[in-house]
């Protein structure tokens, strides 16, 4: 079996129209894969508007089942293809209890597995806190024909300890479909700051597990429906790090972007020989990290 994983990643901006994200997508993920993508990952929330830029009751009913409608379309996709598939979607587990979850599909179209998004952020502009109930899984990595992926969402994507886990429990991958832009009323200096930060604290978890990780964000303007603020601009960046940090490949802030990037899995073998990392952790001095702040 080749150690060159190809992976597709698909940066898109997204419309009102759910139908027509989805046809997208699948037109998207169609060329992706014709390229001889193994693997396509999708960005967060990619069915639908940002829509947690306000609080609002009626946006509840765009959530689902799982299975529902999306995965069996999604399977279905990932099963014409023959491609292990990530994607990013608003969980309706019962009434009033709402999750943010990565669904993975195998080549044969099944689900090899799910992750409910663990942190969930409250800021002006993503009032995700009002939609989505912490996850109750936990950090474990899905096993999927093309390996060991460690699927996390998002805000996830700033917490070490999430990544940690992952390579903890022999995942191979470290993937964040993702959902983040700049107010547009702020300052081009820190709207840069802002980018940077995201894509050198993945890179980090990166380099500190000595394995590849895939970011894909959404990008284009989306107007803030209640009209207090600017509107986000996401600002795309979707990136592929080996694990080293190095970058693969770095997609356009303001372009939408169909890419296949390949990820040679044996450096990670290799990489952690030469850094020891996990050999050199001192577990016994580390119960302090359960706790909130150490007084």
């Amino acid at each position: 079996m080749s150690n060159i994983l190809k992976v597709g990643i698909i940066q898109q901006s997204c419309s009102a129209s759910i139908e027509d994200n989805k046809r997208k997508l699948e037109a998207n993920i169609a060329e992706v894969a014709k390229q001889g993508a193994q693997l396509v990952v999708l960005q967060e929330l990619h069915n639908s508007l940002y829509f947690c830029q306000v609080e609002s009751t009626d946006n509840f009913d765009l959530a689902e089942p799982i299975p529902g409608p999306s995965t069996e379309f999604y399977g279905e996709i990932a099963r014409q293809h023959g491609i292990v598939l990530v994607t990013s979607l608003f969980e309706r587990r019962a009434a009033g209890l709402y999750h943010n979850t990565a669904v993975v599909f195998e080549k044969d179209g099944s689900i090899a597995g799910k992750y409910r998004k663990m942190h969930i952020p409250d800021d002006p502009a993503y009032y995700e806190k009002f939609y989505f109930t912490p996850g109750d899984l936990g950090f474990h990595p899905i096993d999927t024909s093309v390996g060991r992926l460690g699927v996390q969402v998002c805000w996830d994507q700033w917490y070490p300890e999430g990544a940690r886990l992952m390579a903890l429990q022999g995942a191979e991958l470290l993937i964040y479909p993702t959902a983040i832009g700049y107010e547009s009323s702020d300052t081009p200096e820190e709207q840069q700051r802002q980018r940077e930060a995201w894509t050198t604290v993945q890179r980090g978890h990166a380099v500190a597990n000595g394995l590849p990780v895939i970011a894909v964000n959404r990008t284009g303007h989306e107007d803030d429906p209640s009209g207090q603020t600017r509107g986000i601009d996401f600002w795309g960046s979707s990136f592929v790090a080996g694990p080293q940090g190095e970058l693969l490949h770095r997609s356009p802030i303001n372009e939408e972007e169909n890419v296949v990037v390949e990820i040679d899995l044996k450096r990670s073998e290799n990489v952690r020989r030469w850094w020891p990392f996990l050999r050199d952790r001192r577990i016994e001095e580390f119960g302090g990290l359960t706790k909130r702040f150490i007084d």
